[in-house]
């Protein structure tokens, strides 16, 4: 339906926005000035610890300025509670005591027709309430005490049986003045061809109401209940009211408590979403037995920017995962991803929260591993890369999967990422292939051979965390890339390591990775395994002379956030070129010791002033980051005290 701005207007301006808003943030009561209408609050669409969302009563508009999230009265209900624009329209219309336009003639016979199908859904489910109530509902009542299903969630789920009968819920309608082809057209009943008399869609099984996301029943899903019974489960066909690809089952209901914990979980089932839900797990959804679409996954981000899809962890629950990739790719965003939880080979989520509990299904979900990873996986456990073809062929496979991606900022930060984690794997792979050829003994050059060639200065520990640092988080590197690319490296390796990094970013979609390093030098070669091995976390530390990245910079193990992490690189950066600058004023005054020239002079005091300036701003940002760096490690230490106490 499409709304007049004026109606629009008129409803932004019978409900206050701080109003609406303060449904679900607490106001900072420093920063806010109600007779103003100017508001703050932590964000909620992310974590945070300082107020930066501002809600602006005057102009009915908020924004975060943490996480750029902006918006009115609408886009709030929408982004809160998984709405559809329509839908926050017609909610924020009632409470203002708008009235909303009679739509055209069609759509109102269009909604006529589906409110009238829902009725009849409506009716079949009670007519199932009743049956599994019933004598003849006996087998689907000793199925869910079998399954441990309480009272309680029969209730709330509204479980029914279908009678083993050929028209059982045809001959009740009917009763009722509902027209065969009503029923039909609801799903609910089967017209042969042949002119032969129609019969009941259900017979026979355990009865579960799909529910829209008004709670309306619109479909159902049939569970046999004979133990070689096919299908095992039956859902309705398509309808009007019922399209499989854009509805999640129990969407309705964990809407709200997805967004107070920040968090959705994706099961394959429906009884695998009602065994959670009465665990206590409330935020869960599960598709309902196809691929996921476009629009589900979009739906799926209203919940919660990271969905968790949880699968078995089986070869079916793999492959599943692995057509889920393949949609999830070309609809990615910015802030918006997917986690993966693969659970115990054989285990569902009914199995695992019986057997574990709720603490056990959330280590399993706690361990879920990121889109990237699932792809990772994917791609290079099939892969042989033993020849410089085959490994053309995996790079490609991921560029193929890399392009389909729509959004260019997403798109490009994979793209580095790919790049940075092919050249590890190449470079292992280089290595095995070396200690094949030499006999079993490991030839490759040794990391102390790779320290020797280079010096030692007093950058040297500084250079090689920038540059770890620049391998292991490839978008920071991006984003500062024409200061990286002129940073003064006093060694010659780590120049040339330096300009190669440059020239994967500078040639993303060009050159391949493999041809790229395939065209290193042998001490190249060594200064850049040494790296891999630093940001992989492969180094053997008895053996190596070098510490790795982690023991470089011990607080990446406490996983600090990324503006943390950024902060850091950026004083880096500020000290490699803080000292490049005073090694060039120490060259102009050993020239001016020889003969002192007042253009000399000029330049000696204002390299002065900026290297005075630029050492305050360095001793400051140290300390900042030693601040920041002192409450994180109490945090994380804290955090692995509470899992020890409740492990």
């Amino acid at each position: 339906m499409r709304f007049e701005p004026r109606l629009l207007d008129e409803i932004r301006a019978r409900l206050t926005l701080s109003d609406l808003v303060g449904r679900r943030v607490n106001w900072d009561r420093r920063k806010t000035q109600p007779g103003r209408g100017d508001y703050w609050a932590c964000c909620p669409f992310h974590q945070e610890k300082s107020p930066s969302f501002h809600v602006d009563d005057r102009r009915n508009r908020y924004k975060c300025f943490g996480c750029g999230a902006s918006g009115d009265h609408f886009t709030f209900l929408c982004e809160t509670e998984g709405l559809s624009f329509p839908e926050s329209v017609e909610r924020l219309a009632e409470q203002a005591g708008v009235a909303l336009p009679a739509p055209d003639p069609q759509a109102a016979r269009r909604e006529k027709k589906r409110a009238g199908l829902a009725e009849i859904c409506e009716m079949a489910a009670k007519f199932f309430q009743s049956e599994f109530t019933a004598p003849r509902g006996e087998i689907a009542r000793n199925y869910c005490e079998k399954r441990g299903l309480e009272a309680r969630t029969l209730f709330e789920f509204r479980f029914g049986f279908a009678p083993d009968s050929r028209d059982a819920l045809k001959s009740h309608l009917a009763a009722r003045d509902v027209p065969e082809a009503d029923m039909i057209e609801a799903g609910l009943i089967i017209k042969p061809e042949g002119g032969r008399p129609s019969y009941d869609r259900f017979r026979g099984r355990l009865m579960i109401p799909i529910q829209d996301d008004r709670g309306r029943v619109v479909a159902f899903g049939g569970r046999t209940l004979l133990p070689d019974g096919q299908p095992k489960y039956l859902n309705s066909p398509e309808t009007p009211l019922f399209h499989k690809g854009i509805m999640l089952f129990n969407a309705h209901r964990a809407r709200e408590p997805a967004f107070k914990s920040g968090q959705a979980l994706v099961v394959e089932g429906y009884m695998d979403a009602i065994a959670l839900w009465q665990a206590g797990i409330q935020h869960v959804v599960a598709s309902l037995g196809t691929a996921f679409t476009e629009d589900q996954i979009v739906r799926l981000w209203k919940f919660a920017p990271e969905p968790v899809i949880c699968f078995d962890g089986d070869a079916a629950g793999v492959s599943a995962a692995h057509r889920a990739i393949d949609r999830i790719f070309p609809v990615l965003k910015s802030g918006y991803s997917f986690q993966f939880s693969f659970l115990p080979d054989g285990m569902d989520p009914d199995d695992l929260v019986k057997q574990r509990g709720v603490a056990g299904f959330h280590e399993e979900v706690d361990r879920a591993q990121s889109l990237f990873e699932v792809v990772w996986d994917r791609e290079t456990s099939v892969a042989r890369l033993d020849t410089p073809e085959r490994k053309a062929a995996l790079e490609k496979r991921f560029d193929d999967l890399i392009g389909s991606i729509r959004d260019e900022r997403v798109r490009r930060r994979y793209q580095l990422d790919l790049k940075f984690k092919l050249s590890n794997l190449f470079f292992e792979q280089a290595r095995q292939t070396r200690k094949g050829n030499k006999g079993g003994a490991d030839q490759s050059p040794s990391l102390g051979k790779a320290r020797e060639r280079v010096s030692a200065s007093d950058d040297f520990g500084t250079e090689r965390l920038v540059l770890g640092l620049c391998m292991r988080y490839p978008h920071l590197f991006d984003r500062n890339f024409e200061r990286f690319s002129r940073l003064p490296f006093t060694n010659d390796l780590h120049l040339q390591l330096r300009d190669v990094l440059c020239r994967i970013v500078d040639e993303l979609e060009g050159t391949p990775i493999s041809d790229l390093t395939s065209a290193f030098d042998e001490p190249l070669r060594d200064i850049m395994f040494e790296m891999m091995l630093e940001t992989i976390g492969l180094q053997e530390q008895k053996k190596a002379e070098f510490s790795a990245l982690n023991h470089r910079f011990p607080l990446l193990k406490s996983k600090p956030p990324e503006d943390f992490v950024e902060a850091a690189f950026l004083h880096f950066l500020d000290v490699l070129e803080l000292n490049a600058l005073e090694e060039e004023l120490s060259v102009e005054l050993a020239s001016a010791d020889e003969q002192l020239e007042e253009q000399s002079w000029m330049r000696i005091q204002a390299m002065s002033q900026d290297l005075s300036r630029r050492r305050e701003e360095c001793a400051r940002e140290e300390s900042e980051l030693a601040e920041r760096a002192k409450k994180i490690r109490v945090n994380g230490s804290q955090g692995a005290s509470e899992t020890a106490a409740t492990g």
